[in-house]
Parts: structure tokens; C-alpha cells; sequence
């Protein structure tokens, strides 16, 4: 049922929950599992803000990875640069992926209107199943 599934990250507690969940699924589907982190051009467009996030998307999808393969699994990694929720979305569709599990912050009020919600639009928008795991709650 489940050949490819994507754990988009991004370093925090949230993603690593999810992780914990795609290892599993992806274990009891003998699946392959993805990771993408998404260097957001939104928040820098050169210089050394845009270094220091490439740097945060190589330590994040490392960790991944090396989780991955501890738990037996083929594990595909990838960091682009753009917008989150689109280059997620492009992601899955590009890579003919089964299902995507990914990590919320749990940001409620004012932060959630700033900030937006990548899972939120992964998920009203995604070709595929998406399965959110609620990270710690920030108030």
C-alpha cells in the first residue's frame, strides 16, 4: 500500500515525532522513506542567514537519515530552497510518493496567523494521505 512516504523536516521536536511514526509505517510497509527540508527563501535570499538554514537542512537531514537506516530502512534525502508548503507538495507529486507524515508546531493565536500553518497546507492541498503529528504547544 505504502512503497514511498515523505517526513518532511525541519530539525524541531515536532518533525522528530514524526519521524518516530514514518519509521514505523514505513517498517511495517517495507516502504521507502523520504526526507525534504525546505530552505524557506521567504526568510533569506542570500547571504549569512541563508547559510546558516542551509546548514540547520543538512544537520536535520542527516539525523534523519541516520535514524533511518539504524531502523533498517532505505532512506532518500533532499534539501531545496523555496517555499515549504509548495516545495512539499512539488515534492510528492515529482517523487510519485504514497503518503506524507509530517510534525506541527502547535502554535495557536497571533503565531498561527504570522506565521501560517505549512501542515495546514499540506494537508487541504495534498495529492496524497497526510499524517500530522502534533508537536509540543507553543504558546
Amino acid at each position: 500500500m505504502y512503497n514511498d512516504i515523505l517526513v518532511p523536516t525541519d530539525g524541531s521536536q515536532g518533525a522528530k515525532a514524526a519521524l518516530e511514526h514514518g519509521i514505523e509505517i514505513a517498517s511495517r510497509w517495507d516502504a521507502t522513506l523520504h526526507t525534504l527540508y525546505v530552505v524557506d527563501t521567504r526568510l533569506a535570499r542570500s547571504g549569512p542567514l541563508l547559510e546558516t538554514l542551509r546548514d540547520e537542512g543538512r544537520k536535520a537531514v542527516r539525523d534523519v537519515e541516520v535514524t533511518g537506516t539504524q531502523a533498517g530502512l532505505t532512506v532518500v534525502t533532499e534539501i531545496v530552497e523555496g517555499n515549504p508548503h509548495e516545495e512539499i507538495l512539488d515534492y510528492v507529486t515529482s517523487h510519485g510518493l504514497d503518503m506524507v507524515i509530517m510534525g506541527t508546531h502547535g502554535r495557536t493565536g497571533l503565531d498561527r496567523v504570522v506565521m501560517g500553518s505549512v501542515a495546514e497546507r499540506v494537508v487541504r492541498r495534498s495529492p496524497v494521505p497526510v499524517l500530522t503529528v502534533r508537536g509540543e504547544e507553543q504558546n
